[in-house]
């Protein structure tokens, strides 16, 4: 039985989130994935020893395995089933996120994003009509190396392009970005796995009005799959 307190094991599975090492890391054998693969094994025992037994440790196995597929399916597997205790995690300790940030705690709205963004370990999308220049100045800096970011947007490509343009070539990440008519919620959804809705468009935050946060969590099927079918039948732009 788990003897650790759920709330202490959440910041466990979130550092190991966090933590995660590179694609490129794995293939090359670096030292750190070793070190990486023992503290996510421990974590992942320790939330369900059978569930890691079933899932986690083969994961783990072929992130050690070449050729590159294997590496590539423990990837997404580990990712799955850490994100997997997380959710449930915090829906026993928290409930799903839900945060209510009054009008001017920017900060505060930023922080959520940001903390959200740097879990990414392979697909970051966001889903906002109103993305623009600063919105690729204040949030993709936090995007791990390796993800890759998909922006589906509409209204501002003239000021947003750019600014995805001189980002890409200095920072390497790959970003692609379509625009679509028929929508207006705002969303960030992180290795097709994690969905977090905002009140107000990305950009904006709570600069002007007060504004929530709020996980999407029996209705994050129907969300991923609407968006997904958005973001495939989207015109490409970069």
């Amino acid at each position: 039985m788990n003897q650790i307190p759920p709330e202490q094991l959440l910041r466990e599975v979130d550092e190991v989130l966090r933590s995660m090492p590179t694609v490129e890391a794995f293939r090359s054998g670096a030292p750190e994935t070793y070190s990486w693969c023992g503290r996510a094994s421990a974590v992942a025992h320790a939330w369900d020893s059978v569930k890691a037994i079933v899932n986690f440790d083969s994961a783990i196995k072929q992130l050690n395995t070449w050729p590159q597929v294997n590496i590539n399916h423990g990837i997404s597997g580990a990712l799955t089933f850490l994100h997997h205790a997380r959710h449930d995690l915090i829906m026993k300790t928290e409930g799903p996120l839900s945060v209510g940030i009054e009008a001017g705690a920017v900060f505060d709205y930023f922080d959520e994003v940001r903390k959200t963004i740097e879990t990414a370990k392979q697909d970051l999308f966001f889903v906002d009509a109103f993305l623009n220049a600063d919105f690729v100045s204040r949030y993709l800096p936090y995007v791990s190396q390796g993800v890759s970011i998909r922006l589906l947007t509409r209204e501002y490509l003239n000021n947003l392009l750019p600014a995805v343009g001189m980002f890409r070539q200095q920072h390497g990440h790959t970003i692609d970005v379509r625009s679509a008519p028929g929508f207006h919620d705002r969303y960030v959804i992180v290795d097709r796995s994690f969905c977090c809705q905002s009140g107000t468009s990305f950009k904006d935050g709570t600069r002007k009005t007060p504004t929530t946060l709020t996980q999407i969590v029996d209705a994050f099927p129907a969300v991923l799959s609407t968006y997904e079918a958005l973001w495939a039948g989207g015109k490409v732009e970069a």
